[in-house]
């Protein structure tokens, strides 16, 4: 059996012109989780990231904490999040007074974008990729993490969408549970699968144990 430990990027810049980028919060979650794995004695055979600079970042921020070189990391494109911009915008084109305001919070955001989530997969809106060619690509990148590390522990850096994919395709869930699981990922949140020759199996979601105590609870953040 192979271990696969998908983590959700660190806090990027919600809010700002340039979202793919760690704010410094989210650099801190990412030396945090690599502090606690250093202390737990983890060691890992393989990194793996998608090629967005916040994924690359908490792959630094990783490696720092548990006292590695992060250079060797490998980047699939596949594991990158979807373009959840144009998603939005495609639902709001369709349902403008839906769309958030300009004065809205974050929680506003939220819902619309779990709304929008809901007509892109059953096919009412239309983005950069269809919601069919997103499965896919978890699809194929599930098999190539699973065939990559036979027998070690491979850590993965993606986005919340992406890993929200892969937990409904390992659990045969309903595209329905999609969004609400993406909605729960946790900034640098931590879950883990076991691959073998039966396949691809969910062993634990969204644990954050680097920041799940009091004094840190409130460094746990969604975006």
């Amino acid at each position: 059996m192979s271990e696969i430990c998908v983590v959700r990027h660190g806090q990027a810049s919600f809010g700002s012109d340039n979202y793919d980028q760690l704010s410094g919060l989210g650099w801190q979650q990412a030396r945090w989780l690599g502090e606690h794995w250093a202390k737990e004695g983890l060691q890992f055979d393989r990194v793996v990231s998608g090629n967005l600079l916040r994924h690359r970042q908490t792959v630094q921020g990783i490696c720092e904490g548990l006292g590695l070189d992060y250079q060797g990391a490998q980047e699939l494109p596949q594991l990158n999040e979807f373009d959840f911009k144009r998603v939005m915008s495609a639902y709001a084109e369709k349902n403008p007074r839906a769309a958030p305001h300009s004065r809205a919070v974050r929680e506003d955001y939220y819902r619309f974008l779990k709304m929008a989530l809901h007509a892109w997969s059953s096919g009412e809106i239309e983005a950069t990729e269809s919601w069919q060619q997103f499965e896919q690509r978890i699809e194929e990148v599930l098999a190539v993490l699973a065939l990559g590390g036979k027998g070690g522990r491979t850590l993965v850096v993606s986005s919340g969408g992406a890993i929200a994919m892969m937990v409904r395709q390992t659990l045969g869930a309903s595209s329905l549970c999609m969004p609400q699981l993406n909605m729960q990922i946790k900034n640098t949140a931590v879950s883990h699968f076991f691959a073998g020759r039966s396949g691809t199996t969910l062993h634990s979601f969204n644990h954050v144990p680097h920041l799940d105590y009091r004094e840190r609870r409130e460094f746990i953040t969604y975006s």
